[in-house]
């Protein structure tokens, strides 16, 4: 497993590139709640999401073999958006597979940013035309999430908040196919022990409360969300231990949660995200999920904010 070595290594390596994000506190949940609850804006990051992290640290300690076929990667959408903006700063051309429900919004982000596109079928139809692109053309490919290069460099986000919140007691952390929380979880586990770390998921793709469940990573037949930053169908063989050993629990958020932590971020706090970046929030309104510790602040990881305003009607 990674050590909290390796994700310092990572955040020094981002550092010249990638800025610290802002932790910001929303003023009208603190007062509901009675203590404070401040946002880790990964929303303002480069490319809109944390994801720029991971694509850029993988690619800073990519190979010459690894680099020399291309790149691919299945995402529905900000680890595209991430890889595109990496590997533009390096020439290395990129071929992405997203389903067909992606945003429109990231696509055209994917492919400004010089990405080959290829809308195809739901995610897990995505994923195995991408296998098949890797054995015809010769790419490499970039997980988005079970790759330890990738986890290292979304750990920089724990690193960052540990400093920016010394009083927290709580993490809410969006669980797609678990990268982000598992890299937090590294950071929070040497840093902060006492720290409790929590992982939110939409319910129409909670596929890591799935894998608990299992016993192991276990593919969802069916993903149905708006969150789709956060519709992953099966979370990592590297994440699922990461996630057991570090999250000390797990809560699912519905679509009508959803709705309504969205309207809070845009009107109460001021802030666009994309629906998954709001199911911590979603977790807390709801009150959804475990006990929370009963003092200190609490930290909600806002992931991205890579939406058009098509699908930002649909919250207002």
């Amino acid at each position: 497993m990674l050590d909290i070595a390796t994700l310092r290594e990572a955040r020094a390596r981002l550092g010249d590139t990638l800025p610290v994000t802002p932790l910001v506190l929303d003023h009208g949940l603190s007062e509901r709640l009675g203590r404070r609850v401040w946002l880790k804006a990964e929303s303002l990051q480069r490319t809109g999401s944390f994801k720029a992290r991971g694509a850029l640290n993988w690619l800073r300690t990519a190979s010459r073999d690894e680099l020399a076929g291309g790149l691919g990667a299945v995402s529905a959408g900000n680890h595209a958006l991430g890889l595109a903006w990496a590997a533009r700063q390096t020439g290395v051309p990129v071929t992405i597979v997203m389903p067909e429900d992606a945003s429109a919004f990231k696509v055209a982000g994917c492919r400004e940013l010089g990405a080959e596109v290829i809308l195809h079928g739901d995610i897990n139809a995505a994923w195995a035309l991408m296998h098949r692109l890797v054995d015809e053309r010769g790419l490499t490919l970039v997980h988005p999430y079970d790759n330890e290069r990738i986890i290292a460099g979304q750990g920089s986000v724990g690193l960052e908040l540990l400093d920016q919140a010394p009083e927290a007691s709580a993490v809410l952390c969006p669980i797609g196919g678990g990268g982000l929380i598992s890299g937090i979880g590294v950071a929070t586990a040497a840093l902060r022990p006492s720290l409790r770390l929590i992982g939110v998921e939409p319910l129409g793709a909670a596929s890591m409360a799935h894998a608990w469940a299992e016993g192991g990573p276990a593919r969802l037949a069916r993903v149905d969300t708006a969150a789709k930053s956060l519709a992953a169908a099966i979370i990592g063989e590297l994440t699922y231990p990461m996630c057991r050993a570090h999250v000390a629990a797990l809560a699912q958020v519905n679509e009508a949660d959803l709705e309504r932590a969205m309207h809070h971020l845009l009107y109460g706090a001021k802030l666009v995200v994309e629906p998954g970046a709001a199911v911590g929030i979603a977790a807390l309104l709801a009150r959804r999920g475990p006990d929370l510790p009963p003092d200190g602040d609490l930290v909600v990881v806002i992931t991205g904010a890579n939406l058009g305003a098509d699908e930002l009607r649909d919250f207002t």
